[in-house]
């Protein structure tokens, strides 16, 4: 048996990896079982550097606000502030205080420096502007999405002024107050500004694809492909602040859906202006249905991987990472009969694994599902190998 999973594995390199495929895919995501660890995020960086230069990938896209993440973008392409603040300000979920990450944004400005538009690497968050605790207010993405279409488009042809929509926003704090996560009477989204508001939103993002030949050629395709963006963002926030107020008991089901739509909208986006480097946790990539239980509740979704594979075929390819040990967390030597135990055999310390062919070698052994002493953590599911198209092992994790 060791001698046959032996025989799957290969160096976690862009060689390595575009071998398990048929093709170059547009997206190939890499997922991660814990987030915070920046050994995990340094092979990312690594991988990225070897597609770019070896298979001509232009883009990373990370699991971060997509906002937020713009201003990560013009800093790598054009110098726009300064390194500590768009560290500051460029990442959601704590994300820029990974010297990983730090890493990262400088390694792509620096590669960019002097390069030609078209040459340059290019920086996306694909998350909503979401985190555990509740939603943003929808005035940036929307002010913004005004703000675009105002300097360009007759007035008599948009539903609001801004003043409008400045009035029903309203102060951000009620849209941002964390009660309603648990709350749903503490919510703002189904009051009749917020109702309103969708309307407008609609009508702003109706007015943009209308008006779409006029403005790529007044502005550029960069601009009208941002203001896209805001459009998105903006009924994607109004849509998941509705279901935060809403009581019925698909609740909580529909928001944890919404915030992984909202991911494959931006995710569909990027794979539009070529291929792409995505990295997140291994349950929002992967292609089988997501499950967890909230307040004793089960909850069943399609991951923002599943949609998008669903549009693009064989144009997504996701690596699923697991892992050995996390000491510092807890997280000890797997045992033996599961497929990180089996795999924490071999001697490497990390590599790739073709994941159709490890699931031949198992043929009907079924290896025993890991359980993980710490919540942060989540282990390999066997049942979805079939579902990656390979695996990426990483042997020991120790404390960044």
């Amino acid at each position: 048996m060791a001698t046959d999973i032996k025989e799957t594995t290969h160096a976690v390199e862009a060689g390595s990896v575009m071998r398990l495929l048929s093709a170059r895919p547009r997206l190939l995501a890499l997922g991660e079982p814990t987030h915070g660890e920046d050994t995990l995020l340094d092979l990312r960086n690594e991988l990225f550097r070897q597609l770019v230069e070896q298979e001509g990938y232009r883009t990373i896209a990370i699991e971060s606000d997509c906002m937020r993440g713009l201003v990560v973008d013009d800093y790598v392409t054009s110098g726009t502030g300064t390194l500590d603040e768009v560290m500051e300000h460029g990442f959601s979920h704590g994300w820029g205080t990974s010297a990983a990450n730090h890493e990262l944004v400088r390694w792509m400005r620096a590669y960019n420096d002097g390069r030609p538009a078209p040459e340059r690497l290019r920086f996306a968050g694909f998350d909503g502007p979401l985190e555990i605790t509740g939603a943003a207010s929808p005035r940036q993405a929307l002010t913004a999405l005004h703000g675009y279409l105002s300097a360009r488009v007759d007035a008599d042809l948009f539903p609001c002024t801004a003043e409008t929509l400045d009035r029903l926003l309203g102060a951000d704090d009620r849209w941002t107050n964390t009660a309603a996560m648990m709350d749903p009477t503490r919510s703002v989204g189904k009051s009749a500004e917020a109702n309103e508001l969708r309307l407008l939103a609609d009508d702003l993002v109706s007015l943009l694809d209308e008006q779409t030949p006029h403005l790529i050629t007044e502005t550029s395709r960069e601009d009208w492909d941002r203001a896209r963006l805001y459009g998105r963002t903006a009924t994607g926030l109004l849509r998941y602040h509705s279901w935060m107020a809403d009581t019925a008991p698909s609740r909580m089901t529909r928001l944890v859906g919404l915030r992984d739509q909202m991911m494959a909208d931006n995710l569909l986006a990027i794979a539009e202006r070529g291929p792409a480097l995505v990295h997140a946790h291994n349950g929002h990539l992967q292609r089988e249905k997501s499950t967890m239980r909230m307040g004793g509740r089960p909850l069943e979704w399609w991951s923002a991987g599943a949609l998008v594979s669903a549009h693009l075929g064989e144009e997504y390819a996701f690596l699923a990472t697991a892992l050995g040990t996390i000491r510092h967390q807890g997280v000890d030597t797997p045992a033996p009969d599961s497929v990180e135990g089996l795999l924490y055999a071999l001697p490497e310390d990390r590599y790739v694994v073709d994941a159709a062919r490890l699931a031949t070698a198992l043929g009907d052994t079924r290896p025993a599902p890991r359980v993980s002493p710490w919540f942060g953590y989540a282990p390999l599911d066997p049942a979805h190998l079939a579902g990656f198209d390979g695996l990426v092992f990483v042997k020991d994790v120790p404390q960044s």
